[in-house]
């Protein structure tokens, strides 16, 4: 039935599935992708949104690296918004609301325009091994389906287990079943395995809800968008809706906490601390009389909504008493109620940098089978494994992201480095050089890097390097132009700005803190050169940030290269930590577990402190 042998088979349809065949395919592998439900293709299981605070810049960096789910999440949003806009432009996140079934069906449209792609509906129960490498997959049915390098991204399929009160029945999403076999194939090569909990809230009638009675959230005035390609921006757009517990619906709560999964022991696995139950929520934060309700739209042509901040696996009684007494839920219909899912990880300090499996040559994982929670991280682990499983057989080097080059690089970093014991979402706070990592400039960042891997075509090369043209243009503009008193003092006055009493450098001015490039764009000389140079916002913004974020910027680009210093320190593999008397016995159990490839890596163990990466300096003659 299969012919031949592939070069990469996907194993999984979910978020990073979808971009790891497509970065395959892309760079002429012949890839295959195998999926239980070939319907279901990109499909949003959870919240129907991509993008958020850190989320938003991984979506930026997947798409500057030539990937599509900034892509698919413009040609499906519903709504658009920059969050954070109040703070440093290091913490504007980008957001958008999805439409479910058009962000599946964009994904599947654009996989099958792929030549080098096959498709195949199965459930894969076990893999081919021999000599410690990977030689292709084993179905369901029996079918062998050979191929030089494998990536795994099972999502919370491996032995899922839904709960729902005290019922519980397997399966790897709502109305599908889980797949077994292949977490006990693993387990048998040597692999750890472990168990993760994720939730997911009711999904209810739009047209029972009372709208009224909640607070409005409209998107973003003038909408951006995604993609650095030609995607076009909304030119309308939903709303969503807030609305809040109360100590009703708590008590509510409270009253099916006997027959709750989590409190009983029916679930021991842990769950994600950044996005908990509502139980989860009442019980821990007792003192707080309400929280956040967020109404979200499933999309445009349906009444389905999705209850964002209502995940919850009590049972469904208890679900609807409760979600009742939310103010503009009185009369709610159930589409389906929530539901937890236990699930199995494969704790991911098993892995390579390159998400390569240490015990297998050639088998890559990806996704939540790491231990992560959330589209997005999903989505940046696909992708960096299909360009890996590539680059792996034709015998090139990998590709790796440091800490100061891409968010995709902290995750990665962090998850093989330091493992999770919970499932790990992305925020701004795990990246050291977040000033570095904005959401503008990650087409500046990571473009040129996609474009000698193959990936990012000629276009999007040549617009990068207009953008970075003409930046340095405008810096230059601002940097060497003086401004007036006269011109600038009525522009100071209306922002509350001290006036000036001396011409000076516009670069200082624009440095001020009340004062925008908008502000500016009002002086003469300003506009004349923006006009004639046909400077875009993009531009402007990315020059004014550059400007007013210059100290910030400088020292973390010098703290970056400190720590690049010690990667370029590399570690052999078969180095023997054991004849260093010097390193304390947890030090040499952690770095022998972990195998870290240079000392940067080796100095973000936990565990790992300065005299030991000292000791380790000398002895690699440093």
């Amino acid at each position: 039935m299969f012919e031949g042998v592939y070069d990469v088979v996907v194993v999984g349809g979910g978020h990073a599935g979808a971009e790891a065949a497509a970065a395959a395919s892309n760079m002429s592998s012949r890839t295959l992708l195998v999926t239980m439900n070939l319907q279901t293709i990109g499909q949003m299981s959870c919240n129907p949104a991509m993008g958020g605070i850190a989320k938003g810049q991984i979506v930026r960096e997947i798409d500057a690296l030539g990937g599509y789910s900034g892509i698919v999440s413009d040609e499906s949003a519903i709504q658009f918004k920059m969050l954070n806009q109040s703070k440093g432009p290091a913490m504007w996140s980008p957001r958008v609301q999805s439409d479910r079934m058009l962000f599946a069906k964009k994904w599947r449209d654009l996989l099958e325009k792929k030549q080098n792609l096959d498709f195949y509906q199965d459930t894969i129960k076990d893999i081919i091994v021999n000599d410690g490498k990977i030689e292709g997959v084993v179905t369901s049915l029996g079918i062998p389906i050979r191929s030089k390098s494998v990536v795994l991204t099972n999502g919370t399929f491996l032995n899922g287990l839904i709960h729902i009160g005290e019922k519980n029945y397997g399966g790897g999403r709502a109305g599908e079943k889980a797949s077994t076999g292949l977490t006990q194939s693993l387990e048998s090569l040597g692999f750890e395995s472990g168990r993760m909990k994720t939730g997911t809230p009711p999904r209810v009638d739009g047209r029972s809800l009372n709208y009224e009675a909640m607070e409005e959230q409209a998107g973003d005035k003038n909408p951006a968008k995604f993609s650095y390609s030609s995607t076009t921006p909304l030119k309308q757009q939903r709303s969503c809706y807030i609305t809040h517990t109360s100590p009703q619906v708590h008590e509510l709560l409270r009253n099916g906490f006997d027959r709750s999964p989590m409190f009983n022991g029916n679930i021991q696995s842990t769950g994600p601390r950044y996005c908990p139950s509502i139980e989860d929520k009442v019980n821990r934060f007792a003192d707080k009389s309400r929280h956040q309700i967020f109404v979200e739209p499933e999309g445009w042509d349906t009444v389905e909504v999705y209850v964002n901040g209502f995940s919850t696996s009590l049972p469904e009684d208890i679900q609807y008493q409760a979600l009742r007494s939310v103010n503009g839920f009185e009369h709610v219909k159930f589409f389906r109620p929530g539901y937890a899912i236990e699930y199995d990880y494969f704790p991911p300090t098993q892995l390579k940098i390159s998400l390569e499996t240490k015990l297998v040559s050639g088998l890559f994982f990806a996704g939540q089978i790491n231990g992560t929670t959330g589209y997005e991280e999903a989505a940046s682990q696909g992708l960096m494994a299909g360009i890996n499983a590539h680059l792996k057989i034709n015998q090139k080097d990998p590709f790796v992201l440091k800490r100061n080059q891409a968010y995709i690089g902290v995750l990665i970093d962090d998850l093989i480095t330091k493992g999770t014991e919970e499932p790990y979402r992305m925020f701004t706070s795990r990246a050291e050089y977040r000033t570095l990592l904005r959401q503008d400039n990650a087409d500046l960042r990571l473009t040129p890097l996609s474009y000698d891997l193959g990936l990012a075509k000629q276009g999007r090369m040549k617009a990068v390097e207009e953008k970075a043209s003409k930046t340095k243009e405008l810096v230059h503009f601002f940097k060497t132009q003086s401004y007036v008193p006269t011109e600038i003092n009525p522009i100071l006055e209306k922002k509350n700005s001290a006036p000036v009493k001396q011409s000076d450098k516009l670069c200082k001015i624009i440095s001020r803190p009340r004062l925008s490039r908008k502000d500016l764009a009002e002086i003469p000389s300003v506009s004349k050169f923006i006009n004639e140079q046909h400077i875009t916002d993009e531009v402007y913004e990315q020059a004014e940030i550059q400007i007013k974020y210059s100290g910030y910027i400088e020292k973390e680009m010098a703290n970056a290269e400190k720590l690049n210093r010690l990667d370029h320190i590399k570690i052999p593999d078969d180095f023997d930590y054991e004849v260093l008397a010097s390193l304390s016995h947890e030090a040499k159990e952690k770095l022998n577990y972990i195998k870290p490839t240079n000392l940067s890596q080796a100095s973000r163990i936990s565990g790992i402190n300065p005299s030991d990466i000292s000791v380790l300096m000398v002895k690699l003659g440093r």
